[in-house]
Formats: C-alpha cells, structure tokens, sequence
C-alpha cells in the first residue's frame, strides 16, 4: 500500500514538472513573440527636409529646434559650406549649408518659395551646436524602423571618415536618406568651430 501511495506520490510529482516545464516553454515562446512583435513595432521619428531634389531625414532627437533663418554674418577662414554664425535665440551658432557640404546643386525654386526665407534645424552635440539651413519646411514624420534598410557601405563620402548615412528609409515611393548628424562633421572642423 505505501508503494502505491509512493509511486502515485512520484507519478503526481512528475507530472507537476512536466506542466512547469510547458508552461515555462509557453512563457517562453510568448516572450520571444512579444520581444519580436515589439522589435517590429519599434518607430524612429525623423525631421525630413530636401537637398536639391532628394530627401533627408534626421532623427528628432538630435534636431533641438526648428526656426527660420536670422541673418547670417560671414566669417573668415572657415570653410565654404559654413556660412556663417546666427544669433538663435541669444546663443551664435554656426551655420551650415550640407547641399554645399555634400556637393548637390540645389533645386529650382518653386512659384510658391520665397528666396529670402529659408529655414535652420538647430542641432546640439555634445561638444557643440551647429545650424544646418534647408530651404523648404522640414516635416515631421514618424515611421517604422522595419522601413529603414542599412546604406550600403560604398555610398559613404571618402572624404568623411565616419559613418553619417545611417540607413535609407522607404515611404511608399519616396527614399529618404537618414543622417546622423554628429557624424557630418570631421574633428578637425568640430576643433575649427570650438575655436
């Protein structure tokens, strides 16, 4: 009698691990989904703005404003695409034009853009804040980061050594080149602008 109480004691027991073990294989998988369907849900939310014809994109986290263009003083000895500096909002900040930079003839302007009017997407690194101008109002665009493929590795500017094209986003028709802006510049011109 005690065998069998034993061995149904044992049989009870076994099955009791059994089902912890397929629950936590069920816990698990459950996990693995969910990590997979939040890996694919995962957005990046992107200032976008043209150069020339094509589309840029950078991510709102490194763009601290957004403002039109105050007048912009030349200064010497820097380099052609740094306009020059601006006072935004009391702080100078340098001025830079990346269709200059990346060598792109720029658009024509439409009937409905006024030349005197441009606009500059303020960022701020951490060593220092630069100004990039854009003629058009950049928009504001949130999408999935499943819809950013990595920028193969020959389109990088040989001149640039770091990595500053992130990916290529698709919208519909549309592709949009992601920059990482504390990438654009090199350090000696970062050393250039400090000084």
């Amino acid at each position: 009698m005690k065998d069998k109480s034993k061995k149904k004691e044992e049989q009870l027991a076994a099955d009791a691990v059994t089902t912890s073990a397929t629950d936590v294989q069920e816990i698990s998988s459950l996990a693995e989904a969910t990590k997979s369907t939040a890996a694919a849900e995962e957005t990046i939310h992107l200032i976008v703005f043209k150069l020339g014809a094509e589309e840029y994109g950078i991510k709102i986290e490194q763009v601290k404003e957004v403002t039109v263009t105050p007048s912009v003083t030349r200064m010497p000895r820097t380099p052609d695409f740094i306009k020059g500096v601006a006072n935004i909002r009391g702080d100078i900040i340098a001025i830079m034009d990346l269709e200059e930079r990346f060598g792109i003839r720029p658009a024509p302007l439409t009937s409905d853009q006024n030349p005197n009017i441009t606009y500059t997407l303020v960022i701020e690194a951490r060593d220092y804040s630069i100004g990039v101008i854009v003629r058009e109002v950049p928009q504001s665009l949130n999408l999935s980061m499943a819809k950013i493929d990595k920028a193969p590795s020959f389109l990088q500017d040989i001149n640039i050594h770091a990595n500053y094209i992130e990916g290529i986003a698709k919208v519909n028709e549309r592709l949009i080149i992601v920059l990482d802006m504390y990438k654009i510049l090199t350090q000696d011109e970062i050393q250039e602008l400090k000084s």
